[in-house]
């Protein structure tokens, strides 16, 4: 199996590092074959405009789905956007390794899919949900959240975090074909002391390693009608 972890934290030494660097060995100890884009040791730009393209298809109004086409049909991707495609296309299985900041990912991971997942090349020509680019491929999340588990419950101060991941579960990973796998969560890391952190990253390793028995996150019925 190959697998992608597009890792998004700016500490190398921080938890989601130490989650990553745990993926990349159990991972390699069953034999897969593992690639890490580390976004931020990489300094990858996440703006997405005409930066994206090596050449233009209308240089006086920039329309992107247009110009992300024309980029696929031409190989027109600059180089470094070109290789982070390549690494989504050729995976079998795609991590998303992130913290939760503001009830989001952070804007160098949400700038990453912007850029990478593009049109012509993740979706397009009707290509999406039950018929899309990556279907065949499964994908998921493992993050750290700040608070307790109590504070992303129903009656949480937050919402559930499979409410939170919705943009990303169903409008990035369904939309594009992904078999969509159930999250991977440690509440409050820093809250933590280092015995329990190391469990934490035992218990993320015994997961990665009997993955075919996640649960996987339902998508919404789809009407081709509409």
């Amino acid at each position: 199996m190959r697998v992608l972890i597009v890792h998004a934290h700016p500490e190398p030494r921080s938890f989601n590092a130490a989650m990553t660097a745990r993926a990349v060995d159990t991972f390699g100890r069953l034999g897969h074959d593992v690639t890490v884009s580390d976004l931020y040791a990489m300094g990858f730009d996440p703006v997405s405009d005409r930066r994206n393209f090596r050449a233009q298809a209308d240089p006086a109004y920039l329309k992107m789905q247009n110009e992300e086409l024309q980029a696929a049909r031409e190989g027109g991707f600059v180089p470094e956007l070109q290789a982070e495609m390549d690494r989504l296309l050729a995976c079998d299985l795609l991590i998303l390794q992130f913290p939760i900041w503001w009830l989001s990912v952070p804007a160098i991971l949400k700038g990453w899919i912007d850029r990478v997942f593009a049109c012509g090349v993740a979706y397009g020509g009707g290509r999406y949900f039950d018929g899309g680019v990556l279907r065949g491929k499964r994908a998921m999340c493992a993050l750290t959240v700040g608070g307790p588990p109590s504070a992303y419950a129903e009656r949480g101060v937050y919402a559930e975090v499979e409410s939170i991941l919705y943009p990303i579960h169903h409008g990035t990973f369904a939309f594009t074909g992904f078999t969509v796998l159930e999250p991977f969560v440690v509440y409050g890391p820093s809250r933590l002391t280092q015995a329990e952190r190391e469990g934490e990253l035992d218990r993320y390793a015994a997961h990665l390693a009997v993955l075919e028995r996640a649960r996987i996150v339902g998508a919404r019925p789809l009407d081709r009608s509409l």
